[in-house]
């Protein structure tokens, strides 16, 4: 009998091997282009290789711990464990992050965000902000690499997240100013910022049966749900909190549910808020809203 271990090693001997194994291994489980792109970061990951280099080196041999590695990332991942997590770390505007199962997994239309921020101010200047929400700090970090001269601070109700965030900060050569704060129910704050923004908790609980099992299953619900009698929760309040805690003529960003764009539109209206916006991202859902004071 062909000892299995034996066939293993054999299967991926080499980095154009590693490739076929990983296709084969996670066929049926994700969708072909997912592992194109999983297989990419995995390979990467284990070998230090950009992507150029993954293409070039094909025939590279694979070390017994290089195998044994791909081994265990591939098991995970049948698992529906996100890649993420497995490998513990992603890229968000072009910088490296550190994520584990105590923060969200940061996402493109985040990045969007983000973007939308940039292009509102100018990055040759200082500015006070203030991230809601920060889980792993993409936002805080990105914002901060944009606008070096300014004042970030990062609020999470999480201990987990602050202690990823930070490390994340480190990672990333960023000063940034973390505290766990529950903004339901947050402090007395003295001080006021130019820009608030957050990507809050947004999804109604009625959804979860709708909701991917690896992101079900592993992303923290806490970052993820709001009750369904109150889907605006969220953004209510820290509209609250903008409103003593904004300088005027400042702005506050949120990433939104695509389903409650014109009711959060008409929520800030209501609350006083002048020149809100209602932005679609790259897919055509609505996503971001911008709003004044």
């Amino acid at each position: 009998m062909v000892n299995e271990k034996m066939v293993n090693i054999f299967i991926f001997a080499t980095m154009q091997q590693a490739k076929e194994y990983i296709q084969t291994s996670l066929q049926g489980i994700y969708p072909e282009t997912e592992i194109n792109s999983i297989r990419n970061l995995i390979i990467a990951n284990i070998t230090g290789f950009s992507h150029t280099e993954i293409i070039l080196n094909k025939n590279t041999k694979f070390s017994a711990n290089q195998r044994f590695l791909l081994e265990n990332i591939v098991e995970a991942l049948k698992k529906h464990t996100p890649v993420q997590y497995v490998l513990g770390e992603t890229e968000f505007y072009g910088l490296p992050f550190k994520v584990d199962n105590n923060v969200l997994i940061p996402r493109p239309e985040t990045e969007e965000l983000v973007e939308w921020i940039q292009s509102s101010f100018s990055t040759e200047l200082s500015y006070k902000m203030l991230d809601i929400g920060t889980g792993s700090g993409c936002i805080a970090i990105a914002l901060k690499s944009i606008f070096p001269k300014s004042e970030i601070s990062a609020f999470d109700i999480s201990q987990g997240a602050i202690e990823i965030a930070q490390k994340n900060a480190e990672l990333n050569s960023c000063e940034i100013d973390f505290r766990k704060v529950d903004i339901l129910n947050p402090p007395i704050i003295n001080y006021k910022w130019d820009i608030i923004v957050s990507n809050p908790p947004y999804i109604p609980e009625m959804e979860k049966s709708e909701i991917l099992a690896h992101v079900l299953e592993f992303e923290p619900h806490t970052a993820l749900f709001v009750p369904d009698s109150r889907p605006l929760l969220f953004y209510e309040t820290i509209a609250t909190f903008a409103l003593q805690h904004l300088n005027i003529g400042g702005m506050m960003f949120f990433e939104i549910h695509r389903d409650f764009g014109q009711q959060t539109v008409q929520l800030l209206e209501r609350m006083g808020f002048k020149n809100v916006i209602l932005r679609k991202d790259l897919s055509g859902n609505d996503r971001m809203v911008r709003a004044e004071i």
